[in-house]
């Protein structure tokens, strides 16, 4: 068997965890809003056409925050053309995806739906095709109470309060050639810095995002961070990471599992280079990364070419939805981990995306909706790791693979929350084909008992469910089955309320949820 040996102490804090760090992506793309979040005249539709289905899988997730519109979609996106009466707005062409945009649903339905899934929006403004002064309008029109020219023209759209975002994205992936109207380094640092300035005119609170790279394997990269943030460090409060995780026809299972390496050296490279600008601008402020854009990626591509190639500008066609396997979760899972680990510099995240196209929901358009195995460790984490992260004083056995060296067979991740007295530990066991023994030191934690052990390995997911057990409290080392996603839940209590309660220990603790509630 193979061993590992986890540490945690209330006193090795990485940071306060921002609920953002759960955060998703809805983007104007294939089914993602026009027969996935939205489709009047299915059966679960509600009134306002918005799959009750869909929301009821979104909230189990808890994800406080989706960007919207975009992605590509942004860059060359006029907001008016989404906002008045749905029977007066234009269908325009969508040159990022080749498709024909309805504009049946704008700013106005977005928020609305978000307020169903009890998330916040992160607004994101055109920085392609457009500029600083469409982006003030924009904003006037979102934020402002009244009595201006945008501002009465939602409240005649029936919009009467004001949406009050305020996180927004400057621009999408503009240091990509298949971006609408791409820009130079120097060109988008000082057009970001420009518009985020006149944007702190309107509101000096708002949160704002520079646009990073569009992956660690640009030729630009980081070098592209230095610039723009270069040229508008003062004015923004994060810069962005975009990742997707890809398995090549020749790769193989261990090497796809410790991809997730590649994101913690894409974080550090960023951290150091923003910390660099920081130092070269005698900075006080430290700048936060927002990774928002993360997910594997690679089923579907083929498809998505053909489609745009041969078959363009349809109305919502079926594009970028891959149906995910078992390993596609163990590295979700993986990724999970490593953004906790880095909570001090990452504070929001967004798994792009949420519904339909390359997303832990699907729907069918004349039936349900239903969970991919992706959604199964987003949920567990979003729900059960809110509090603080535990540094991780992990020693596991390693292996290595085609692209990494020392990869640990297993890994993982420890989050307290001392409010509700539960300490979590998320742990993936990377090995195919032997158990792990984890061993957990808890002496910081001597009060606290395993409540619940939820299991997710392959066998699990052909069945249709994730097991939840309950292990032997007083074991010393849990086992972690071959390829396994792993979720360990101790709660605090007084031991003396436990005896001659032993056999029923879950009902006994009083912190004890068991899961698929989740009333935090």
């Amino acid at each position: 068997m193979k061993k590992a040996k986890l540490s945690v102490s209330k006193d090795a804090v990485i940071a306060a965890i921002d609920k953002r760090l759960y955060g998703s992506f809805i983007e104007h793309i294939g089914r993602a809003v026009y027969g996935g979040i939205y489709q009047p005249g299915h059966p679960s539709a509600d009134g306002d056409g918005f799959r009750k289905d869909v929301i009821t899988l979104v909230k189990d997730l808890r994800v406080p925050i989706i960007r919207y519109p975009g992605g590509n979609f942004v860059s060359g996106y006029n907001w008016e053309d989404g906002v008045g009466p749905v029977a007066q707005r234009p269908a325009r062409l969508d040159l990022a995806w080749r498709c024909t945009e309805p504009n049946h649903v704008g700013i106005g339905e977005f928020a609305r739906w978000c307020g169903k899934v009890d998330a916040e929006v992160m607004m994101a403004v055109n920085l392609g095709t457009r500029g600083v002064q469409d982006a003030l309008n924009l904003l006037e029109y979102c934020n402002h109470q009244g009595g201006s020219l945008y501002s009465d023209l939602r409240i005649s759209h029936g919009a009467r309060e004001p949406y009050k975002f305020k996180t927004w994205c400057l621009g999408n992936e503009l240091d990509g050639k298949w971006q609408t109207a791409y820009k130079t380094a120097h060109e988008y640092g000082r057009l970001a810095d420009q518009t985020a300035r006149a944007m702190r005119m309107f509101d000096p609170s708002l949160e704002l995002v520079a646009c990073g790279s569009s992956s660690p394997a640009m030729a630009t990269f980081p070098e592209w961070e230095a610039v723009v943030l270069d040229n508008c460090y003062d004015s923004v409060d994060y810069i962005s990471l975009h990742q997707y995780f890809a398995k090549n026809k020749d790769d193989d299972t261990p090497n796809f599992l410790a991809k997730n390496m590649e994101m913690e050296r894409f974080i550090k490279t960023v951290a150091a280079t923003c910390d660099y600008i920081k130092a070269k601008q005698r900075g006080k402020k430290t700048m936060k990364l927002s990774f928002d854009e993360w997910n594997v990626w690679f089923h579907s591509g083929a498809a998505l070419d053909d489609t745009m190639k041969n078959r363009p500008w349809q109305v919502a066609p079926p594009i970028v939805e891959d149906v995910y396997t078992f390993e596609d979760a163990l590295l979700v899972g993986l990724v999970l981990i490593s953004l906790l680990k880095n909570c001090d510099r990452v504070r929001m995240a967004c798994l792009a995306q949420l519904v339909n196209v390359i997303a832990p929901i699907m729907t069918s358009e004349d039936g349900g909706a239903w969970a991919q195995t992706i959604y199964h460790p987003f949920m567990h984490v979003s729900n059960y790791g809110r509090g603080v992260a535990l540094q991780p004083l992990l020693k596991s056995t390693k292996h290595d693979t085609k692209d990494f060296t020392d990869v640990n067979d297993v890994e993982a991740v420890a989050v307290w929350d001392e409010e509700h007295g539960a300490l979590t530990v998320f742990a993936v066991n990377r090995d195919q084909n032997e158990p792990a023994g984890l061993d957990i030191d808890l002496r910081d934690f001597e009060k606290y008992l395993l409540a619940e052990h939820i299991v997710m390995t392959k066998e699990s997911c052909e069945g249709g469910h994730v097991v939840s057990r309950a292990d032997d409290a007083s074991a010393a080392t849990q086992t972690l089955p071959p390829a396994s996603w792993n979720v360990l839940r101790f709660v605090f209590t007084d031991l003396s309320s436990l005896l001659g309660h032993e056999n029923n220990l879950a009902s006994m603790l009083p912190n004890f949820r068991p899961y698929g509630t989740f009333n935090f």
